[in-house]
């Protein structure tokens, strides 16, 4: 249940209100923006709502319990407000949404509605549309961790126990030239032998994608010169001169993770689990069933 303070709930029980929406953004970089509905900026738990936006709210409705109720948000794209290559490189994606009530005449008079979640963000033309999710959307979504043969932690991080930082595993390198949305000609990574990266991340360092991470599909040579594949475009167009930081890749089997790294003893996966064909198996007189693992990888 929802109180609302006194000095509120006096203002709106008066004959005349003068209350409006604010709405504070908090990207998961940390980044927090604001902006209100209102026609002048307002500041509110220290926070800076920024007027003439653009930035406004749909109609939704609110239910009781676990229901996953979703809205929406519009705007324009503003130099001081929301930028377009933002959007476009997803730092808005998943952020959290915080709506309050405020007496714009007295701004410390205010309250909390809902905190949600950005989903699906639309662009068309000079504006966005984003998806407000209500929280409850995260109990539908798959927790815990996955029973397979494949490692599911992460290349380097605290539950693979790799050391990424070194030379041995990362480089620094810039585009050389642009063949396609996905495919790159760069510099930087001759040390390492073929393939090295494939599977690994880019992170931008420089340019209109600096800050962003996009997967390796492939590392080859041709000729003198390195390529690299990428999985997916980059939000925004790669230049030629754009930096970046290369990290090796992984296949997250227990055979690279254990000649490759020396890392078997941190394989987050189960590498002896049977098949799914194991059920349909029986015994013969040619197979050999002593007890030993099933795979060796």
């Amino acid at each position: 249940m929802r109180t609302l303070p006194a000095d509120l709930a006096a203002h709106l029980q008066g004959d005349a209100t003068t209350v409006c929406h604010c709405w504070r953004v908090t990207r998961r970089d940390g980044v927090v923006v604001g902006f209100t509905e209102h026609d002048r900026d307002l500041v509110v738990s220290g926070t800076v709502f920024l007027a003439a936006s653009g930035f406004a709210a749909s109609d939704s409705e609110m239910a009781n319990g676990l229901s996953v109720d979703a809205g929406e948000v519009t705007g324009g794209f503003s130099a001081d407000a929301i930028a377009e290559a933002d959007v476009l490189a997803g730092r808005f994606d998943g952020a959290k949404v915080e709506t309050f009530l405020v007496n714009w005449q007295a701004p410390e008079e205010h309250i909390l509605l809902r905190v949600e979640e950005i989903g699906e963000v639309v662009r068309a033309g000079g504006a966005f549309r984003a998806e407000l999710r209500r929280m409850t959307h995260r109990l539908g979504q798959a927790q815990g961790r996955v029973y397979s043969r494949r490692c599911d932690a992460s290349f380097g991080d605290a539950r693979c126990g790799v050391d990424v930082s070194g030379a041995a595993y990362r480089a620094e390198g810039a585009v050389v030239a642009v063949l396609g949305e996905t495919r790159l000609v760069v510099s930087g990574l001759d040390g390492f032998s073929a393939g090295a990266f494939r599977q690994g991340t880019l992170v931008f360092s420089s340019g209109g994608n600096a800050g962003g991470a996009v997967d390796i599909e492939e590392h080859r040579r041709e000729g003198a010169q390195t390529m690299i594949s990428l999985w997916l475009p980059l939000p925004l167009p790669v230049t030629v001169g754009d930096a970046f930081v290369a990290t090796v890749g992984c296949d997250k089997s227990f055979g690279m993770c254990r000649s490759r790294f020396g890392n078997g003893v941190n394989f987050r996966g189960f590498p002896h689990m049977p098949g799914s064909d194991f059920a349909f198996g029986y015994a013969d007189g040619d197979t050999v069933h002593d007890g030993r693992a099933l795979y060796e990888g």
